[in-house]
């Protein structure tokens, strides 16, 4: 899993914001540090920063980059609802904490969760015996990684970095063990 790079935030450009000219330094440390691992597959969100922190270890691996609509980032609420920093990091929390919660148009922790999981079994059972890197975002990862184990919650989702590197490894659907990999 591949946490992507430091994007610019600007409101309405959630698919197609690129990477800050840190980002992009940050993307080029990705595929150092994962162009030796024997990589097999790449996928990713359809969203811009994602597919752009991994495109450099796709050229040099010389593979396409998959994406899937439902690795997408999480919806949060509709476009007119306006909430202050403050309130949305109350909300961010309560999801966490309770599942079911959203925001007015966004989706819960169980809707973004479940829609990313059923991908990532699907790539999983496509690709078995495979090494896979899968471009996505902080939030949408977190919740993948806590279906398989409930320890990758909201403070584990704080202390990721932008990129970061979480090597999952499975034995059949079961997640055995889950490394960070950094240089």
């Amino acid at each position: 899993m591949v946490r992507h790079a430091e994007s610019p935030y600007s409101e309405g450009s959630e698919r197609t914001r690129g990477l800050t000219p840190e980002g992009k330094k940050k993307a080029e440390e990705v595929t150092e540090i994962l162009k030796n691992e024997g990589i097999d597959v790449i996928i990713s969100s359809p969203y811009a920063r994602a597919i752009l922190t991994i495109e450099g270890l796709a050229q040099i691996l010389n593979l396409d980059i998959k994406t899937f609509e439902d690795l997408r980032e999480r919806h949060f609420s509709n476009e007119d609802y306006i909430i202050s920093d403050a309130e949305f990091l109350l909300a961010y929390r309560r999801m966490f904490s309770d599942p079911y919660y959203s925001l007015p148009g966004g989706e819960s922790n169980t809707v973004c969760q479940n829609r990313a999981v059923a991908v990532l079994k699907a790539i999983m059972e496509d690709n078995k015996g495979k090494k896979i890197v899968i471009g996505t975002h902080g939030n949408v990862m977190t919740l993948m990684m806590s279906y398989f184990n409930s320890e990758y919650g909201f403070d584990f989702l704080e202390q990721t970095k932008k990129p970061d590197i979480y090597k999952l490894q499975f034995e059949e659907s079961t997640l055995k063990e889950v490394t960070r990999l950094e240089r």
